[in-house]
């Protein structure tokens, strides 16, 4: 077991959804031809790390992806097969 998967077995975090998570920001922001160093101008979130599958982000931080990206919680997860 590496380290992140320690560190996040010990809190209530599904790896799986969080990969999944990033992958569906990563996508989205690849769409609308906005670099990562933009994101962060723009909203002041680290995108890097989050796309990265390192970071249980919270409910909030989601909210405000989705809203800098013109997109709605409910079209963000439909498109999320776990």
């Amino acid at each position: 077991m590496t380290f992140l998967s320690k560190k996040m077995k010990s809190h209530r975090c599904n790896i799986e959804l969080i990969t999944l998570i990033a992958k569906r920001i990563k996508q989205l922001r690849k769409e609308k031809n906005i670099s990562q160093d933009n994101f962060f101008i723009d909203t002041d979130i680290h995108i890097a790390r989050i796309e990265s599958g390192k970071t249980n982000i919270t409910v909030s931080t989601l909210d405000d992806i989705c809203k800098y990206l013109s997109i709605s919680m409910s079209e963000f997860f439909a498109d999320i097969d776990k």
